[in-house]
This record gives C-alpha cells, structure tokens and sequence, in this order.
C-alpha cells in the first residue's frame, strides 16, 4: 500500500472521528437546549395563562362594580325623588320617610341652586365656603346626570344636581388603577416575553415591552413582528371595562430564541476552528516542503558538481589522447546535459527569471534529444512544426525539464513502444500544451495524486518527476498542469496551460 493511499485512509478516519464527536456534542447539547427550550416554553404558557385569568379577574371585577353602579344610580334616585318629593309636599303630608331618606344619605354629593345657578344647599360635597355658584369645573363634575328640577313658589324653579357617591368614585379609580396594573403587568413580565398589545385594529400598537423603542417606531418592522408574533403564538383577546377590546401579541423569549439558534452557532464555530486550524496546518506543512525541496535541490546541484567538474577535466585529456571525435562528441552532450540539470537544480528555491523564447522550437529540441536516447518502437511527434514562432516568458532550463519528465513518463507508461504526440495550440490570451500518449492510463482517482511527491507507479524512482513539474510550471510561470483526459490501457493526455 504507497503512502498516499494510507494518507487518504487516514484522512478518512480522522474526519470521520471528527464528525462523531462534533455529532456528539451537538446532539447533547441540543438535547439539553430542547429541555430548557420545554421549560422556556413552559413559562411562556403559564405567562400566557396567568393574562387570561388576570383579564378574566378584571372583567369580573368590572362587572362587580357595574352592579354597584347600577344599585348606587338606585339610591341616587330615590334620594332625588325624596328630596323632590319635600320640595313639592303639601302641610298635610308626613315627610318624616322621606326626610329619614335624605337623613341617611352619607355617600351621595349632592347640591341644590336656584334658577340662578346659586347654591342654596350641598350635601356630602366638602365644598368651599366661598364657592356659592354652581359653575365651571363643579358644574361640568355634577353634570354627569341630569338635574332634577322642582317648581317652588311663585313659579320659581330649584335645581337638584348629584353625581356617583364617594364610594363608587373611590372604587372607580381602583378598578381604572387595576386596568392600568394589568397591562403594566403585561409589558413588564417577568418571564422576558416580547409583548406587543394593539388595539381592536391590530395594527396600533397600545403598549409594548422588551422591545427597544427605536424598533417601534417603524411601522414596516412593527408589521412584521406583529405577523411573525401571530405565526409563533395565537394573540390574546381581551375586553376590559373601558378600553374595549385589545390584542396581545407575543413572541417566544430572547433566551428561547438564543437556544433555538445556539446549536447552530456552535456547530458554525466548530467548523470555523476546523478550517482554520486545518489552513494553518497545511500552510505549516507547504512551507516545511518546500524547504525540504530547496534543500534537497541546492544539495544535489552542490554534490553534482564535484564529480561534474572532474568529468570536463578528464574530457579533455581524452582530446589529447586523440580518441576519436564521434565519442568525444557524445560524452560532450552528456556532459552539457549534466550540466544544465546542475543548473536546473541549483535554480530551485530562486526567484524565477523568465525570458521571452519560442517554445515551439524549445519542444522540438527536448524532444529532439529524448528521441535519440530512447527506443525506436517510440514514435514523437510535435505540431506544429519547428519553423513556426511562438514567443511565451520562459525559464528554459527548468521548461525543458517539465517536457522531459512528461516524455519519460509517457515512455514508461507505453513501456517502450507506442507514440507520444505533443500539440501546441493558442487562444488570445493563454498557450495550451497537451501531451498524449498511447499507454496504460490512469485511473481517474489519482488524476492528482499522481502530482504527489513520493507517488510512483514503477519500481524504481522516487516520484518526484511530476511533482517538480507542477512546481516549475505553477510556482515558477505562473500557469497549471493537470491530466486532461486518461483511459486504462489506451492513453493519457497531460495539458500545460501558460499565460502569453
């Protein structure tokens, strides 16, 4: 088994671990969120219940006092009707009954005036000395009802004015300060619900709490929540005595809403993490290979030298020798060829120099001298023809390089016989370099991991061909490498794209 599939499996495991734990953790903590969330819910709902019952209390209470109203309009009348009936009595009647009735009249204000608007008497009223006229403000407060009027002598007419008693005025203003409590209550709740409370409308907001004010002052997002509370929750209808019919309106708690959304949020988090930790790694280990890669290339340019400059000497004392010219000629090429891969090398790790060269020309020769070294059963081609200009930035020792490990592999794959076929083509603004062969393919899981240091297919070699291509053709002009096309036992086509 090579290295990358063990890294693959790897990979498969740890991310699977990951997943089950993450898992984990979101399913106990949204287990514990959808038990807090039942509780939230709860408090909601017993809020919700506790509105219905106080309305109800209120209502009861208002319907309490609606029948005091009515009883103490009762003794009203009957005490107007006495004290008209005293006015208008005969000398012959008893009016001890009825003086009995105004007599236990201690709650009931009442004032009696002439035509003229003076007061000539007052009961249970607690009025000023020097008020003498009925008028003004007194005059509107004991116009709720109206007055009874009385003929007296002389066709003069005394005017009985009264309102509610005291005490009916003193429960009025308890069961206005209960209605009051009720919505404050409502607003100000204790289980941190979103409340909105309109009008009969539904759409006038009457009272709201824990809602930032900005908020309801625009219309468009008051409609909103309000649609949004009434998908969540039913609005509570109520009709209190005196302000008519409302409707509140509530949402689930900012708590229960955090909850709602906290599994999510920390799944995101998690994931965040995760790819940032897996960023860093990756750029961590980039950057360790490619010090391992400038390394290892400075040393091998460094070691070939030594040997490389011994070669040269030895050449030419076989020139003085007089060995004959063809073998010098062939041990020169080879020695050239070593070198520019000592250059190649040393050339790894530096910044890039590109220079403007016809790439057509430059494939030609490289492929010119694989030709030579390589079996006849082999069949290069190169289109188009090595006549034609094509200018592209180059470095073209490193270049020749790519095009040569191509040629290789394609050799190795065809395993020495078949037909490497090199197309070069343009668009306006990039060069396409497809490289075909007619050998055994490659399975379309390894279209990149073949570009992986240390990935090899043969038992000799260290994998490295490829990955020093991709280096050169990426890092160095700035283009891509990747395998276009390949079928198992008929071929594979490499593509090299590079900007004009």
């Amino acid at each position: 088994m090579d290295i990358y599939l063990r890294k693959k499996r790897w990979k498969f495991i740890l991310f699977a671990t990951a997943i089950v734990i993450v898992s984990a953790s979101l399913y106990y903590t949204n287990i514990l969120v959808n038990e807090i969330r039942k509780e939230e819910r709860k408090n909601v709902q017993i809020w919700a219940d506790a509105i219905y019952k106080k309305a109800d209390l209120v209502n009861y209470t208002n319907n309490l006092f609606e029948e005091l109203k009515n009883e103490e309009r009762k003794r009203v009348s009957i005490v107007a009707e006495a004290q008209r009936r005293i006015l208008t009595a005969t000398s012959n009647e008893d009016l001890n009954f009825f003086l009995s009735i105004i007599g236990e009249n201690t709650t009931i204000p009442v004032i009696v005036t002439n035509d003229s608007g003076v007061i000539m008497t007052s009961r249970n009223t607690h009025l000023d000395s020097q008020i003498t006229k009925l008028e003004g403000k007194l005059l509107e407060e004991f116009s709720i009802y109206p007055p009874i009027v009385v003929n007296y002598i002389y066709n003069r007419k005394i005017y009985l004015y009264y309102k509610d008693s005291n005490i009916f005025a003193e429960l009025k203003l308890v069961l206005d300060d209960l209605i009051r409590s009720f919505f404050s209550e409502v607003v100000l709740n204790s289980a941190s619900v979103p409340v909105i409370i309109t009008d009969s409308t539904r759409a006038k907001p009457f009272a709201y709490g824990n809602i930032p004010a900005n908020k309801m002052q625009d219309k468009r997002w008051v409609r909103q929540t309000l649609d949004q509370m009434a998908s969540q929750n039913t609005p509570i209808k109520i009709d209190l005595a005196g302000t008519g019919i409302h409707y509140i309106y509530y949402q689930d708690s900012f708590l229960l809403l955090q909850l709602k959304y906290y599994p999510v949020v920390q799944f995101g988090v998690i994931a965040i993490f995760l790819l940032i930790a897996y960023l860093l790694f990756s750029y961590a280990r980039k950057s360790e290979q490619n010090q391992v890669w400038v390394g290892m290339a400075k040393e091998t340019a460094h070691q070939l030298g030594t040997p490389l400059s011994s070669m040269i000497a030895w050449m030419e004392l076989l020139k003085l020798k007089g060995l004959d010219a063809e073998t010098i000629s062939e041990i020169e090429k080879d020695v050239q060829r070593l070198e520019t891969i000592t250059d190649r090398f040393s050339k790894i790790g530096s910044a890039a120099r590109l220079e403007k060269a016809n790439i057509i020309e430059m494939i030609h020769d490289t492929v010119n001298y694989i030709r030579s070294r390589t079996s006849p059963k082999v069949t290069f081609t190169v289109y188009p023809a090595a006549s034609t200009e094509l200018l592209v930035p180059l470095n073209r020792h490193l270049f020749e390089w790519v095009i040569e490990n191509l040629c290789k592999n394609a050799v190795d794959a065809m395993e020495g016989s078949g037909i490497v076929n090199i197309d070069i083509s343009e668009d306006s603004d990039h060069i396409h370099i497809d490289v075909t062969d007619t050998g055994k393919g490659i399975p379309k899981s390894r279209f990149k991991t073949i570009f992986h240091p240390g990935f090899t297919s043969k038992k000799r070699g260290w994998g490295l061909g490829l990955t020093l291509s991709k280096r050169i053709v990426e890092n160095y002009h700035a283009g891509k490498i990747f395998v276009k096309s390949s079928t198992l036992n008929k071929g594979t086509t490499f593509r090299i794209i590079l900007k004009k």
